[in-house]
């Protein structure tokens, strides 16, 4: 291949560079209308009366929307493909709000200056109820965050609004209990990961206008623009054929804009205004009001025999899905899906949770997806078990890991592992880490310790069955291809890749391809960015309608050349006959003037792709830490990553994936954690408060590959977009442990709770 497994150059990369207008506010229109919310100071409260006389009076404004001002039909902000897994709780503007930030009133305006105006005038009488804030009290508590009727769950999860359940399930294969009772070796933990916020640079903003047709046009930072397009209708009440949506350059996403976080709000004010209206979410509002990872506390069971063989595993997730349901049963599925298949030997297993509302920020989509949660518990578990033995952790995953052809059990979408490269990643990092020399500890004797640790994981590629990939590709009269895709580029280079595929596909220059984003109107269907599907998912349908796209280059050409199809080839720049000593040919150029300008044969294909299967790419992450014994101070100075995505479509691009989810991993294990007041209230809403990880806190990053070749994907490729997060919990709990003794089962790993383990250790001496 001429481009595919190479590291070709992002095509947008000048353009972000050199700071082009692509992003949402670039292009919004200049007479927009400031869109603002005007958001609950409760956790609880129903608004018993609202006046907005005065407000209204303030010059500049345009409108302003209460709950009287909008329809009455719940629905889901989750951007999913059928069928909708999420429960429909929301309304653009509710009489009852369910945590601080809620909406309350939608306030445009001609100036930020008159908005903001308005909005103090505003005045709001509240019947302030008690909230429910923990998660374990969440459950048949009389405190009811959906009490209303038309709560309604479109598929059977065991969702109930009047027992606070947004979904329960119980999924088991042999018997646990039995087998966990013949077991020479046990382990039972409880691990608990927080909330984190997602933090991308460009937070949520969307704006709107109307067409000359009447048609309400949404232009927004998106994962999921034919998602908007449906749920818009659906909030607006309006038929979808009424709304289209169009995605610009997006400055990252991370799974939160899965969640249609600011359209409905704009998208309001025009279709009852007829203006052009924007909303630009602060970071303020982007901490407060979004849609932060789903906190969850995991109960794990695992046993093993004398020989190290893991033999039984059991897995209860309670996640906690905020005020609303969004993701809420999807993303707990994959806490327990995605972490037992990585024990190939296990007889027997069980899978059970819960997904309670609580008086919280909504949770939703975030990289990992569950994933990271569940990989966390299940994988401090299994080195918790590994200590118990006597045994190096990297034996007993050794041991019981995933391998090409092997079980994968609980893992319902691929029940074998068709591609599978897991011993090499781990071969491969022990080397890269120089573990055997490091493991477990090293004393430095200036007070510090340097540990190791390390940890598995698998994520999917696509949801098998329901993501759908949509590749448009037409050959202009110059010769020249234009490739319209559905997908959405958020930062992660899928334009440049579906580039590089049909390039390869068509043998022709990568520039010669020009890729054109997301505009429901004329681009093909796609399910959206998200689940690891986009590669994988959209990349065969590309090469499909490459294929085809080339048939019909052959059929035109073949009749220039007045001979039968199967008596031509095509090399990329020429049709010719494949018969005959006398050389016959007829130049790409030639076949596209014949086939626009001269003859109207259609030179267009529309292709779409949904795989069956969804095939786990792997990983194997292993963490060096040093640890300040006196105040607990952690700081990571290796990371090494191996990872089996297939074939890299881009190595380069594939690199800077691993390490970007790396540090956001790092982030997650030693630095995030959203925190309330007892009233309900986000202590950290500014980056302030909220620390992440900057460059000198993640240390140094080391990626390889081990490849493997997965049939299913395009030129063998799977995903690696979330696969590569899902590590570094586990593998640093597993590092501080080593270096200090004291196993840390709740996230963030800080240093008071390293310090104030060790004095207690001390004092317990």
């Amino acid at each position: 291949m001429k481009y595919v497994n190479q590291p070709v150059r992002k095509t947008d990369a000048m353009a972000l560079v050199t700071g082009k207008p692509v992003y949402t506010d670039d292009l919004a229109p200049a007479d927009c209308l400031i869109v603002k919310i005007l958001r609950s100071p409760h956790a609880n409260a129903w608004v018993e009366d609202i006046k907005t006389g005065t407000a209204e009076k303030v010059a500049g404004i345009a409108c302003i929307l209460t709950y009287k001002d909008v329809p009455q039909k719940r629905f889901t902000l989750a951007g999913q493909t059928s069928p909708e897994m999420s429960p429909d709780d929301r309304l653009i503007l509710d009489r009852h709000v369910r945590f601080v930030g809620d909406a309350v009133a939608i306030i445009a305006g001609e100036t930020e200056e008159a908005v903001d105006k308005a909005m103090k005038r505003i005045r709001v009488e509240y019947r302030v109820e008690a909230p429910v804030l923990d998660m374990h009290k969440a459950k048949d508590n009389p405190i009811l965050v959906h009490p209303e009727e038309n709560w309604k769950l479109k598929i059977p999860l065991g969702g109930d609004n009047k027992r606070n359940l947004c979904a329960t399930a119980v999924e088991e294969q042999g018997d646990v209990d039995e087998v966990l009772r013949n077991c020479k070796y046990t382990v039972e933990e409880t691990y608990h990961t927080k909330a984190n916020q997602q933090t991308m640079m460009e937070t949520f903003r969307t704006a709107c206008y109307l067409d000359h047709f009447g048609r309400l046009v949404v232009l927004s930072s998106t994962q999921i623009p034919f998602h908007v397009r449906r749920i818009v209708g659906r909030a607006l009440d309006i038929p979808a054929s009424k709304v289209r949506v169009i995605k610009p350059r997006i400055g990252g996403g991370f799974g939160a804009k899965q969640t249609s976080v600011s359209e409905i709000y704009p998208a309001i004010v025009t279709w009852k205004t007829g203006r052009p209206s924007k909303m630009i979410f602060s970071r303020y509002e982007s901490m407060i009001c979004s849609s932060p990872r789903h906190e969850m506390e995991i109960t794990v069971r695992a046993g093993a025999d004398e020989n190290g063989i893991i033999r039984a595993i059991d897995v209860y997730t309670l996640s906690n899905t905020g005020a609303y349901g969004e993701h809420s049963s999807t993303t707990v599925g994959l806490s327990g899906h995605k972490s037992i298949a990585l024990y190939r030997h296990t007889e027997a297993y069980r899978f059970a949770f819960d997904v309670v509302y609580t008086n919280k920020q909504a949770a939703g989509a975030y990289r990992g997806y569950g994933a990271t949660q569940g990989i966390f518990a299940v994988e401090s578990a299994v080195n918790e078990l590994a200590h118990k033995m006597g045994m190096d952790p990297v034996k007993i995953k050794e041991l019981n890991m995933p391998v090409e052809g092997g079980p994968l059990p609980g893992y319902h979408d691929v029940p074998v592992a068709q591609s599978c490269t897991m011993d090499r990643c781990m071969a491969r990092a022990k080397e890269m880490m120089d573990w055997d020399s490091k493991y477990p500890c090293r004393d430095m004797g200036n007070g510090k310790v340097r540990g190791v640790g390390v940890a598995m994981a698998m994520q999917g590629s696509s949801i098998a069955g329901v993501d759908v990939g949509g590749a448009d590709i037409k050959l202009n009269e110059d010769g020249s291809y234009t490739l319209a895709l559905g997908c959405t580029d958020m930062g992660t280079g899928c334009d440049t890749i579906l580039a590089q595929i049909a390039a390869d596909c068509l043998d022709t220059p990568m520039e010669n391809i020009v890729v054109f984003s997301v505009d429901t109107d004329i681009s093909p269907y796609d399910s959206g960015s998200y689940a690891s599907s986009t590669t994988y998912t959209t990349g065969v349908a590309v090469m499909k309608a490459c294929e085809e796209l080339k048939k019909k280059i052959c059929e035109l050409g073949a009749q220039m050349l007045e001979t039968d199809v199967d008596k031509v080839d095509f090399d990329g720049s020429y049709v010719f006959s494949t018969e005959g000593e006398e050389e016959k040919k007829v130049s790409l150029e030639d076949v596209a003037l014949k086939g626009t300008f001269f003859n109207n044969i259609e030179l267009q294909v529309v292709k779409q792709h949904s795989s069956p299967i969804s095939p786990p790419p792997f990983m194997v992450g292993m963490a060096e830490v040093e640890v300040d014994t006196e105040t607990g101070n952690i700081d990571v100075l290796d990371y090494v990553a191996v990872v089996d995505c297939g074939t890299p479509i881009n190595p380069n691009l594939a690199r800077v994936q691993t390490e970007g989810g790396i540090a956001q991993g790092i982030g997650m294990a030693l630095f995030e954690d959203v925190q309330y007041t007892d009233k309900g209230k986000i202590r950290n809403n500014s980056f302030m408060q909220y620390k992440i990880p900057t460059r000198e806190d993640i240390g140094k990053i080391r990626v390889d590959f081990e490849s493997s070749y997965e049939e299913s994907g395009p030129f063998g490729a799977k995903s690696i977009g979330e696969l590569v997060i899902d590590t570094p919990c586990p593998a640093l709990a597993e590092a501080v442990y080593n270096a200090t003794g004291i196993r840390v089962r709740e996230l963030p790993i800080t240093p008071e709770k390293v310090a104030m383990g060790i004095l207690k250790k001390k004092l317990e001496k």
